[in-house]
């Protein structure tokens, strides 16, 4: 009788009454970001698309969260008019699970983003953004606890950190990404979260801190305009370029054991998904048809016809001198009558190939220029404008929106010279710069109020004023309509060695 009690003590210390279990979940994350085309372009992309595709993730996986990155009021041709409700509607129509604000939200200014947000159906998340008295902004949420079977997956929303300086929040705050993810993702994992994705609309290199930071485990990001997917064992990375041509599907394998201490491992299986052979949605595809036809009978009207190729793609207008860029820059110059013009990569839009041949329209116009600036004439001594000339090459490791495309200048850059060094030669027309001389400059009203990190500007005399300036986009037209043929071609006026 004391033998058999004593194996049976022992067999139930085998199985005590708190004994772990074990089950795994598979969730899906569904990333999109940097949408500014209601429609294909070349086959890829569009909100119909995206929705097709979204759908059918739906359809297939049970555990599905579908996340937009950021950057889609603007810019976009038909938030020209709309001030961006056009997207809100696409948007509601598309159902994302969650949204988080790219810097692109705040282009139409505070009233319009917080507007925006109260008509939005769809969860919004900012853990950086506040009112400038810190208080939170209405509708926009810090990050959401999440379950999944028994998983619990804390999501932070992360909205672009240098808006201020890329678009007009006015007194919005935005804080530190890193540091609020840090705090965040802290709070979150003492809630029970067994893992952490940030949704952030960052650069590359504050991904790369988050990376860095292991506060996440995974980060989905927009801004860059790349398709980006990195694993280094833990922690994923991925961006899915923009436009809804492609969509990023990250399937988690997660195994939980629970008993006296929780364990959490995880695995990812990632998918790229093309859009070029997906069948678009047929609701959104009529709504984004009935925008198309308001805006085709006012723009689809020829300016002029192109004799040369040429392409607006960020990678050509943010990384060297530029067709397009020369043919703008030359328009605000000839419309003004200034010694030079300056316009930075990051104001052509439309990521457009354009044919030997081809008409240009005004669609294509506002396209390139969907943000409706303004052309302003400064006056600024040589020694600032070579400032913001060096400025404009400080960060070619990197494509930057900051890249200068101009017009009555010839430069000569040194990449290997420190930054604030690399201009060995500027000639305006056909002299050397004078630091002492004046100069009357052609730029457009986001650079002056220091975007991109054009702050120099601001110590220049206004000659004219956004009061008086004219839109861009109307000096553009106005040039192309009065050349009836152009040939738009990279000059040598920007040597890169």
């Amino acid at each position: 009788m004391k033998l058999a009690t004593a194996s049976l003590l022992g067999l139930l210390a085998l199985f005590p009454s708190h004994a772990a279990w074990a089950g795994k979940t598979d969730i899906t994350l569904l990333l999109v970001c940097d949408t500014y085309s209601m429609g294909a372009l070349d086959g890829r992309g569009g909100y119909a698309k995206i929705a097709s595709v979204a759908s059918a993730e739906r359809a297939r996986h049970q555990n599905l969260l579908f996340i937009h990155a950021g950057d889609a009021y603007s810019p976009t041709l038909m938030s020209g008019f709309d001030q961006g409700d056009n997207v809100v509607d696409l948007l509601n129509l598309l159902k994302p699970d969650l949204f988080v604000p790219g810097n692109h939200e705040y282009d139409f200014g505070p009233k319009a983003f917080r507007r925006h947000v109260a008509e939005s159906h769809f969860p919004i998340l900012a853990a950086n953004l506040s009112e400038a008295d810190g208080a939170p902004v209405k509708g926009v949420g810090t990050s959401k606890l999440l379950s999944f079977g028994e998983v619990k997956i804390g999501v932070v929303g992360l909205t672009a950190q240098d808006s201020p300086q890329k678009s007009t929040p006015g007194d919005l705050r935005f804080a530190d990404t890193v540091e609020t993810l840090k705090t965040e993702a802290a709070r979150l994992r003492a809630e029970g979260a067994d893992l952490i994705v940030a949704v952030a609309h960052a650069d590359r290199d504050i991904d790369r801190k988050i990376v860095e930071s292991r506060a996440a485990d995974v980060l989905l990001s927009g801004d860059d305009h790349d398709l980006w997917l990195e694993y280094d064992g833990r922690t994923v990375a991925a961006e899915a370029k923009q436009d809804g041509e492609f969509l990023i599907a990250i399937d988690l394998s997660v195994d939980v054991t629970a008993g006296d201490r929780r364990k959490v491992a995880w695995r990812p299986n990632f998918r790229i998904i093309d859009t070029v052979a997906t069948e678009p949605d047929a609701a959104l595809a009529r709504r984004v048809a009935e925008y198309d036809l308001v805006l085709s009978k006012e723009l689809d009207v020829p300016l002029g016809v192109t004799r040369t190729a040429f392409d607006s793609r960020s990678i050509t207008v943010r990384g060297g001198e530029a067709a397009i860029g020369d043919l703008f820059a030359d328009a605000i110059r000839a419309s003004t009558g200034a010694d030079v013009a300056l316009l930075n990569g990051g104001s052509f839009r439309a990521g457009k190939s354009y044919a030997a041949g081809e008409a240009i329209t005004r669609r294509d116009v506002l396209t390139e220029l969907p943000f409706g600036n303004k052309t302003l004439v400064l006056e600024m001594s040589g020694r600032d404008l070579r400032e913001a000339l060096e400025f404009g090459f400080s960060n070619l490791e990197k494509v930057s929106g900051a890249f200068p495309q101009v017009s009555g200048l010839t430069l000569v850059v040194d990449r290997a010279a420190p930054p604030g060094a690399r201009l060995s030669s500027i000639k305006v027309g056909a002299e050397e710069l004078d630091d002492s001389k004046r100069y009357k400059v052609a730029t457009n009203d986001f650079l002056y109020r220091g975007g991109d990190g054009y702050t120099m500007l601001a110590k220049a005399r206004l000659l004219v004023d956004a009061r008086s300036a004219k839109l861009i986009a109307n000096d553009v037209m106005v040039f192309l309509r009065a050349q009836g043929e152009v040939a738009p071609a990279v000059s040598g006026r920007i040597s890169l060695r």
